[in-house]
């Protein structure tokens, strides 16, 4: 309350969460200093939790939600510390404060001719829970002083992501380019020490919040002003103002510099890359725990599958000799499951299971084939019929096979044929079969004669008939001149009709 500067009097209510504030003498602590009654509404247990799920859904681009106002801060006060060239000495400068919105961006310009170092270390000590209150070191490289042999404008951007770590994101170096040519006689600011100087000292390092928009490029205006936001005064770089005349001669271009970062505290990279590889070799062997676990999840899953489909669906399939041996088989495969092969290698679980379906398999082979033989002899069945009936109706000199040849319709009946006789004597021999034996004739086989059937038969029996020729001219004519009329006979004809058609005159008429 002290840091967001607010008295008891400005709190309106209180919820208390936490397993801790079902402590009476907890609730009563906090009743006693804001002098009012506390609120227990929410799951004391759950509302932590809750709002980081809610956090995270508004953080998530796959969920959407009302649109809540949640502001982070920073929890300690961070301060970058610089060589300053200004009586040898060191600069320093506040750039995120306690409570500091998080997170955010800003902008910090440098005045140097050289490579420049930063370091940036929390700035109250007592307040870290660290002995060592340093964050990391930074060098700005590639820095030079311009060709005029006056200071480089370096912007330098400084920011505390969503996570709260802080970092030097980018630099960049200002140049000035005169395009007339032209010695470029505009003044630079140079750089002051942040300690022990006035305000107006001070302002000529600036810093531009980004107003926590995360944007990497820097903003720079053609007249090369900037605004000082350093405390709440606002003032701007005196030595950086240029005429609109001298502005428009000027061409400005913002080069990015390389940085290198040095952190406190960091893992170092060969531990880190010792970790992935220890990561990597954790995740093939879970992988491979998992592959042997299905596999033996696999031998126990069939076991039982079988064992029961013996008593049911495989009874009449299999002889009673047969069910007795593989239900022994499968008993003492269950006890080695929870004994000696509770915990095996992939390939012995694999083998298992495979010693297991070379006597199952065949029983559920013969179980398939029977539940599919009807639908597959159905169809094949309906094909011959309607080949049968196509043949019957050619022979009857139907209309609608008067175009296909007659040999091509013997072809189609040769076909019939062979499939129906082919059909009829496997039949034959799978009725005398007992359901115990394997079936002489399979399903796929019943399925490939029907689509043999189809690619002989279904060419010649669905042929199109042919469209009818177009007349020649000469046939044209010759048709044209049997239609005309002959020896005029067809004019006088004309004519006597037109003289029937014509009214009498009111003279031929009689009148009442």
């Amino acid at each position: 309350m002290e840091q967001a500067k607010l008295q008891r009097e400005d709190i309106y209510s209180v919820e208390i969460v936490g397993g801790a504030t079902r402590i009476p003498a907890v609730k009563e602590q906090i009743c006693n200093f804001f002098c009012k009654e506390i609120s227990t509404t929410l799951n004391a247990d759950e509302a932590v939790a809750r709002g980081c799920a809610l956090q995270c859904a508004i953080l998530s681009p796959a969920f959407k939600v009302r649109e809540f106002s949640i502001t982070d801060v920073v929890p300690y006060s961070i301060t970058l510390r610089w060589q300053s060239s200004f009586e040898e000495g060191t600069g320093e400068c506040e750039v995120f404060s306690k409570t500091h919105a998080s997170p955010f961006s800003k902008v910090i310009t440098f005045h140097k001719k050289e490579p420049f170092e930063l370091e940036a270390f929390y700035t109250h000590p007592h307040d870290v829970p660290y002995p060592d209150t340093r964050i990391g070191h930074f060098v700005i490289q590639n820095v030079g002083p311009q060709n005029d042999g006056d200071n480089s404008k370096v912007k330098v951007k400084v920011r505390v992501n969503i996570h709260g770590i802080f970092s030097v994101a980018n630099a960049s170096v200002v140049e000035k380019q005169n395009l007339d040519n032209e010695p470029n006689d505009i003044p630079m600011d140079t750089e002051l020490s942040c300690r022990n100087q006035s305000k107006d000292e001070l302002a000529k390092i600036q810093i531009d919040q980004d107003d926590g928009n995360q944007k990497n490029q820097i903003e720079q205006s053609q007249t090369d002003e900037e605004t000082d936001h350093i405390g709440t005064e606002g003032k701007t770089a005196s030595g950086d103002k240029i005429d609109a005349n001298q502005s428009s001669k000027t061409k400005i271009k913002c080069i990015d510099l390389p940085i290198h970062v040095n952190l406190y505290r960091q893992v170092d990279q060969d531990l880190i890359n010792c970790y992935i590889e220890n990561e990597g070799k954790m995740i093939m062997q879970d992988i491979l725990e998992k592959e042997k676990n299905d596999a033996k999840n696999a031998v126990e899953e069939y076991v039982y599958d079988l064992r029961d489909k013996l008593c049911g669906a495989y009874e009449k399939f299999i002889t009673e000799d047969d069910a007795r041996k593989i239900t022994l088989m499968l008993e003492d495969i269950e006890n080695w499951l929870y004994e000696d092969g509770e915990d095996q290698p992939k390939h012995v679980y694999v083998e298992k299971l495979q010693e297991m379906k070379k006597f199952g398999g065949p029983i559920h082979d013969r179980y398939k084939e029977y539940e599919e033989r009807p639908k597959a002899l159905f169809d094949l069945e309906n094909k011959l019929q309607m080949l049968m009936k196509t043949l019957e109706e050619h022979e009857n000199k139907d209309k609608k096979y008067d175009h296909i040849d007659p040999v091509d319709m013997e072809k189609v009946e040769k076909y019939a044929s062979e499939a129906m006789n082919w059909l009829s004597s496997k039949m034959h021999i799978q009725h005398r079969l007992n359901l115990t034996q394997d079936p002489i004739i399979k399903v796929a086989e019943i399925k490939a004669k029907s689509k043999e059937l189809d690619n002989l038969c279904n060419p010649i029996i669905y042929k199109p008939k042919s469209k009818a020729e177009p007349l020649s001219k000469d046939q044209g004519k010759s048709n044209s001149e049997q239609n005309r009329p002959m020896n005029g006979q067809g004019s006088s004809d004309t004519k006597l009709d037109d003289s029937c058609q014509q009214p009498k005159s009111s003279e031929e008429m009689d009148m009442d």
